[in-house]
C-alpha cells in the first residue's frame, strides 16, 4: 500500500463519509501550489471553496496567528479582549456598517442572519409573531445546519433529514418578477442571496438583478441580505461581488462607486482569515444589529483574540498587495485563454464566471462521470479542481497566481480537455 493510499484508508475507516474528496493526499502549501505526501507539486484550483484567496502559508497572516497564540488564544465573551475592538473596527469601517457580529463557520454566519432578520422583523418592522418569512433562491447554498437545508432546492442536502423549519420562500435565482410577487406578502423580512451562486456552478445573474432587487427590498420595507462568504473578499475582483464591474486601483474606493449595491446585512467568511483559522462575520447597522440583546446570541469561540487578529491580517494583505486588482487580470486571462484553447470543442458547452470564481460547463448529462474523469486527469497534469453538480468544474486558484503561473495552468488544462474530446 502506497503512503497516499494509506492515508486515504485512514479516513474512509475512521471517519464519517460525508464527503467524496478527489483522490489525492496533501501535506504542504504555498502560494498557489500545494504538494502531496509524495512530493509531487500541484495548482490549487479550488482554494478550499475561496478559503485560500491570500494563498497558502502567506506569512503576515501565519505571523498573526502565531504570535497571538502565544500571547492569549480564548477567554469567551464573558469577558473583553484586546483583540477584537481593533478588529470589529478594521472590519466595519472597511465595509461602511456600524456594527458586526463576529462568528466561526459561514453556516454559522447565516444562521446569524437569519435570527437578525426575524428579530428585526418583530421588533421593528411589527411583523405579527412568529410569521416572518425569509425570501430564498432556488440552487441556492447557504450551508448544511438544520434551519439552511430546510429551503435547499438540493436532494442531496435536504432529502432525509426533516421535518423542516418554515418560514422560506423558494424563487428563481435572477428572476426580478418573481421577487416582486413574493415581496407583495406583508410578512416578507427579509430576501436571501448569493451574489454569485458558486456550488451551483458559479451562476452569475443578469447584470442588474442584484441593484434591482436591493430597490425591490427597500420598496417593500425588507432587509437585502448579502451571502458573500464564496464571493467576498476579492474572489470576484472587487472586496464584494455586489460592488459591481469595479476599476477601482487603489483598493480603497470601492464601496463608494456608482456600481455598489450596499447590503443591509452582510455575511462574510472563508477568505476573511486567509484559510489558517475558521472566522466569519455578519455586518449590519444599528437598527438591525442593536435588536439582538445580551444573552439571546453568541458563540463560544466567536470573535476569539486568533481569528479577530488573523482577520485583521487577511484584510490589511488583500489590499497591501493589490489581490482584487490580480483576481480581475487573472480572470480576464483565464476566460480568455481557455475559451480560445478549448472554447471550441464539443466537450465544452461554456466558459463563464466573474475575477477567479469561474467555471468549465461540460456538454454531457448531469450524472455522468466526465466532469469527475476530466478533474482526475487534472489531478495527474499537476491541476486540483472538482466538479460541482455533476456536469459543472469549479476553477477558483489563490489570487496571488502570477500571469506566468496561469498561462501554464491553462497549457496543462488544453491538453487535459483535448483528450477527452475524443473518448
Amino acid at each position: 500500500m502506497s503512503k497516499a493510499e494509506a492515508y486515504i484508508t485512514l479516513e474512509d475507516r475512521y471517519g464519517a463519509h460525508n464527503y467524496h474528496p478527489l483522490p489525492v493526499v496533501l501535506e504542504r502549501g504555498k502560494g498557489v501550489m500545494v504538494w502531496d505526501v509524495n512530493g509531487k507539486a500541484y495548482f490549487d484550483f479550488l482554494s478550499a471553496y475561496s478559503a485560500v484567496n491570500q494563498g497558502h502559508g502567506h506569512p503576515k497572516i501565519l505571523n498573526a496567528l502565531i504570535d497571538q497564540a502565544q500571547q492569549l488564544a480564548l477567554t469567551s465573551r464573558a469577558f473583553y479582549n484586546a483583540q477584537l475592538g481593533p478588529f470589529e473596527k478594521a472590519i466595519t469601517e472597511r465595509f461602511g456598517y456600524h456594527k458586526v457580529l463576529a462568528m466561526n463557520s459561514g453556516a454559522e454566519a447565516v444562521e446569524t442572519a437569519i435570527k437578525l432578520c426575524r428579530r428585526w422583523a418583530y421588533d421593528v418592522k411589527g411583523v405579527p409573531a412568529n410569521q416572518a418569512k425569509i425570501i430564498v433562491c432556488g440552487e441556492n447554498f447557504h450551508g448544511r445546519t438544520s434551519t439552511i437545508i430546510s429551503f435547499s432546492s438540493d436532494p442531496d442536502s435536504f432529502a432525509g433529514f426533516g421535518p423542516y423549519m418554515p418560514g422560506f420562500e423558494l424563487i428563481p435565482y435572477n428572476d426580478l418578477p418573481a421577487l416582486e410577487a413574493a415581496l407583495a406578502d406583508p410578512h416578507v423580512a427579509g430576501f436571501l442571496v448569493e451574489p454569485i451562486q458558486g456550488e451551483a456552478g458559479v451562476v452569475v445573474p443578469d447584470e442588474g438583478f442584484i441593484p434591482s432587487a436591493a430597490a425591490l427590498c427597500k420598496k417593500a420595507n425588507v432587509l437585502f441580505i448579502a451571502d458573500e462568504i464564496q464571493s467576498g473578499i476579492g474572489r470576484t475582483g472587487s472586496w464584494l461581488a455586489t460592488c459591481g464591474d469595479c476599476q477601482c486601483e487603489t483598493g480603497s474606493c470601492e464601496r463608494q462607486t456608482s456600481t455598489y449595491t450596499r447590503a443591509d446585512i452582510l455575511i462574510l467568511g472563508k477568505a476573511l482569515s486567509g484559510g489558517v483559522y475558521p472566522v466569519s462575520a455578519v455586518l449590519a447597522d444599528d437598527a438591525i444589529m442593536l435588536t439582538i440583546k445580551p444573552g439571546q446570541h453568541g458563540s463560544t469561540f466567536g470573535g476569539n483574540p486568533i481569528a479577530a487578529k488573523v482577520a485583521q491580517a487577511a484584510l490589511e494583505v488583500m489590499e497591501e498587495e493589490a489581490l482584487m486588482q490580480n483576481a480581475r487580470a487573472r480572470g480576464k486571462q483565464f476566460r480568455e485563454g481557455l475559451t480560445e484553447r478549448i472554447g471550441h470543442l464539443h466537450l465544452i458547452r461554456g466558459i463563464r464566471g466573474k475575477g477567479l470564481l469561474n467555471a468549465v460547463l461540460i456538454n454531457d448529462i448531469e450524472d455522468s462521470t466526465t466532469a469527475w474523469d476530466i478533474c482526475i486527469a487534472l489531478r495527474d497534469e499537476g491541476i486540483l479542481a472538482k466538479p460541482t453538480h455533476g456536469n459543472i468544474i469549479r476553477f477558483a486558484p489563490p489570487l496571488v497566481i502570477t500571469e506566468g503561473e496561469m498561462e501554464e495552468a491553462l497549457n496543462a488544462m488544453q491538453k487535459v480537455f483535448s483528450a477527452f474530446e475524443h473518448h
